[in-house]
């Protein structure tokens, strides 16, 4: 930028011109690609509060439902050859991984019962640990936005400011009126960054929260499941 437009991009503003739109677009082009780029990543944030809230919500009523079926003396052969034949997910996917594991065994020639508690309590583990995963997926979107957020505004201020500066030095002119529009739009930067980041810290902590009551609810269903099972094993050994 040559010092004739540094100059005229000092030149006093009216108060319309301090509204928010017309900050944005009298900024420095790394200033407005950083505003861009965070307000993207706001975007991105509130669809991912969004899926998640959705589908924490969902989860909750699907172990909720299973357990009362579980708990309702309904016969585990039955219950398995109903959530089967569709698509399951958490408490249900982890009972019918561990069913399978068991009917494998007893359907199969050897009937082998040497260290099937083993593989079910290692098929349980398995399948806690990709339902985890699944639940935590694209939280670190959320973790990287929370932390890297202000920093990212900041940077457009710093370069904002250095901008505000280098325009009072080609006009020589150090009125409020000159330096107060170069100073806001580059507060605009930190302020976008910090609209970005809190939320996103505040989705994230929520979201670890629930994933941790999702895990300590399917490893405790898989503690007392990997009961019922290794008692009917002992039956049946």
């Amino acid at each position: 930028m040559n010092p004739a437009d540094l100059a005229a991009s000092a030149l006093p503003l009216t108060s319309s011109d301090l509204s928010i739109f017309s900050l944005f677009w009298q900024a420095h082009w790394i200033v407005k690609s950083v505003m861009t780029g965070l307000l993207v990543c706001s975007v991105w944030v509130w669809a991912i509060a969004v899926d998640k809230t959705l589908l924490f919500a969902r989860a909750r009523r699907s172990m909720d439902r299973f357990e009362q079926a579980f708990w309702s003396g309904q016969s585990l052969e039955e219950l398995y050859r109903s959530l089967s034949a569709r698509p399951v997910h958490s408490m249900e996917t982890l009972f019918v991984a561990a069913m399978r594991e068991w009917k494998r065994s007893f359907e199969g020639q050897s009937r082998s019962f040497a260290g099937l508690q083993t593989r079910i309590e290692k098929v349980m583990d398995v399948t806690i640990a990709r339902e985890i995963e699944r639940l935590e997926r694209r939280l670190l979107v959320l973790a990287t936005v929370g932390s890297a957020g202000p920093f990212i505004g900041l940077f457009g201020t710093v370069w904002g400011i250095m901008t505000s500066f280098q325009s009072i030095a080609a006009s020589k002119n150090t009125s409020l009126a000159v330096v107060a529009p170069g100073i806001a739009e580059a507060l605009f930067a930190t302020a976008i960054g910090l609209i970005a980041a809190i939320p996103a810290t505040i989705f994230y902590n929520k979201f670890i929260s629930e994933v941790n009551r999702h895990a300590q609810r399917l490893e405790g269903f898989a503690d007392e499941f990997a009961a019922i099972l290794s008692r009917q094993i002992d039956e049946r050994g």
